[in-house]
C-alpha cells in the first residue's frame, strides 16, 4: 500500500485501461437515464410541493438547467480520462491523492446510505397497491437490493442491457401518465404560487438534488464504453433531454391536476389513476419498481467499479482492487457495497427512520462530489472550451446548492476525514 502511495507514475500506468469495454451508446444513455431519472420522480415531487407549493417548479427548472453544464462537464472528464475511479481519478490528476481519496469515499459510502431510501420509496408504492403495511415495504426493499446485486454480478454489459429495457419501459409509462392526465389540469391550482414565501424554493431545491444526482456516476463506467470519447458525451446529452423533459412534465402536470393534493401521498399513482384508470396502484407500483431498480442498478455498478479503483490506488484495502480494469467485474467491491446497504436497511427497519434524512445525507455527499469534480474540471479541461465554461457555471451553482444542504454536509466532511486518516495509517504501515 505504501508503494502505491509513493509511486504515482507506476500507479498512473496501472490505471490506464488496456482496452475499452462493450457498452454501446443506447446502453450508456439508458444507464444515465436510470441513474438520474430515479426514485425522485415517484417521491420527491410531493416533498417539494410541501416545502414550496407550486413555486417548487422553479426549483425543478433550476436543477434541470444546472443538469446541462454538470452533464457536459462530467462527460468531458470521462471521455478525456476513462477510468473506473471516475471523480476520484479527476481529483487525483488535479489536486493529488489525498483529495482523490476524500472524494472517492464520499461517493462510495453515499451509495449504501441512499440505497435503503430508494428501495423504501419503491416499497411504499408496492404497499399502496397490495397492502401489508411496513412488512411489504421492507420485503420489497430487500428484494430490490438483492436483485440489483445479482444483476451486477454478471458485469456491466449485462446490467447495461437490462437497463436499456427498463429505460424504454419506464419512459413509456411516464409519458403515458403525463399525456393522459394533462387534460384534467386546472391553471387555478397554480395559485397561490408561493404560499410559503419565495425563500422556500431553496429547501425544495436541496431536497431535489437527490433527483439530479447521477451525472457523475456513469464516469466510473467510462472505460467500459466501446468508444468513450465519442459515446459518453452523446449518452449524457440524450439523458439531459429525456430527464429534463420528464421531470418538468411530471412535476408540472402533478400540480396542475392534483392541486394541493400534489403534496400528499403518491402523486404519480394519482396521475395514473386519473389519466389511465383501471389498476392505477399496480401501474404506479410497476413504475416505482422500474425507476428504483434502474437507479440502484446504475449506482451499484458505479460504486463497485469505484471501490475497485480505490483499492487499486491505496485509498481502500488492496484486496478490493480486482475488477478495476475495463471489462472486469468488481465482485469484491460489489459485495462490500451490497453488505453495507443491507446493514443500512436493517438500521432503517429497526429504528423506523424515515427516508428524508437518508435522502439528505446522500445529497450532502453528492454535492461534495460535484464540487470537487467541477473544481477538478477547471484544472484539467482545456481553457476556452465549452466544457471548461460549463465547469465554471456548474461550480458556482453547486456551491450555492451546498449552502442549502446545511448540516448534512457534515457527512461528506466525516467521509473525507476518514479517507485522510486511512491514507495516513497506510503511509505509516
Amino acid at each position: 500500500m505504501t508503494e502505491t502511495l509513493q509511486r504515482p507514475d507506476t500507479a498512473a500506468a496501472d490505471r490506464s485501461p488496456a482496452a475499452h469495454g462493450r457498452l454501446t451508446l443506447p446502453q450508456g444513455a439508458a444507464l444515465y437515464v436510470g441513474a438520474v431519472l430515479g426514485t425522485g420522480v415517484i417521491a420527491l415531487p410531493a416533498l417539494a410541493v410541501q416545502a414550496a407549493g407550486p413555486a417548487s417548479l422553479l426549483a425543478w427548472l433550476g436543477l434541470v438547467l444546472l443538469s446541462a453544464p454538470l452533464a457536459l462537464t462530467f462527460a468531458a472528464l470521462g471521455a478525456r480520462f476513462p477510468d473506473a475511479g471516475g471523480v476520484s481519478t479527476y481529483a487525483r490528476n488535479a489536486f493529488g491523492p489525498r483529495w482523490a481519496a476524500a472524494v472517492g469515499w464520499c461517493f462510495y459510502f453515499a451509495v449504501p446510505a441512499g440505497a435503503p431510501a430508494a428501495a423504501v420509496f419503491a416499497g411504499a408504492y408496492v404497499e399502496a397497491a397490495v397492502g401489508g403495511g411496513q412488512r411489504t415495504v421492507l420485503l420489497t426493499a430487500a428484494a430490490l437490493m438483492l436483485a440489483v446485486t445479482v444483476t451486477n454480478l454478471f458485469g456491466v454489459t449485462v446490467s447495461g442491457r437490462v437497463q436499456l429495457v427498463l429505460a424504454v419501459l419506464l419512459v413509456t409509462l411516464l409519458v403515458a401518465a403525463v399525456v393522459t392526465a394533462a387534460p384534467h389540469g386546472d391553471p387555478a391550482n397554480l395559485h397561490p404560487f408561493a404560499p410559503h414565501g419565495w425563500l422556500a424554493v431553496a429547501p425544495a431545491a436541496a431536497l431535489l438534488v437527490w433527483s439530479f444526482a447521477g451525472w457523475e456516476a456513469i464516469t466510473h463506467l467510462a472505460a467500459d464504453f466501446r468508444r468513450p470519447q465519442r459515446d459518453l458525451p452523446r449518452a449524457a446529452g440524450i439523458a439531459v433531454v429525456v430527464v429534463g423533459v420528464l421531470y418538468l412534465a411530471v412535476a408540472g402536470v402533478g400540480i396542475l391536476v392534483l392541486g394541493p393534493q400534489a403534496g400528499t401521498g403518491a402523486p404519480l399513482a394519482r396521475l395514473l389513476e386519473i389519466g389511465l384508470g383501471g389498476p392505477a396502484g399496480a401501474l404506479a407500483a410497476a413504475a416505482a419498481l422500474l425507476l428504483t431498480f434502474g437507479t440502484m442498478n446504475a449506482y451499484y455498478a458505479s460504486a463497485a467499479k469505484l471501490g475497485a479503483a480505490l483499492g487499486r490506488d491505496g485509498a481502500l484495502p488492496g484486496w478490493l482492487a480486482r475488477g478495476a480494469r475495463a471489462g472486469d467485474v468488481p465482485r469484491r467491491s460489489l459485495a462490500v457495497t451490497a453488505s453495507l446497504s443491507a446493514l443500512a436497511m436493517v438500521a432503517v427497519a429497526v429504528t423506523g427512520t424515515g427516508a428524508k434524512p437518508l435522502v439528505l445525507l446522500a445529497t450532502g455527499a453528492f454535492v461534495a462530489v460535484y464540487a470537487l469534480g467541477t473544481a477538478s474540471a477547471l484544472k484539467l479541461l482545456p481553457r476556452g472550451t465549452a466544457a471548461h465554461r460549463s465547469a465554471m457555471v456548474a461550480l458556482v451553482a453547486v456551491t450555492a446548492l451546498a449552502l442549502t444542504t446545511g448540516w448534512y454536509l457534515l457527512w461528506p466532511l466525516a467521509m473525507g476525514a476518514g479517507a485522510l486518516l486511512y491514507q495516513r495509517r497506510g503511509t505509516r504501515a
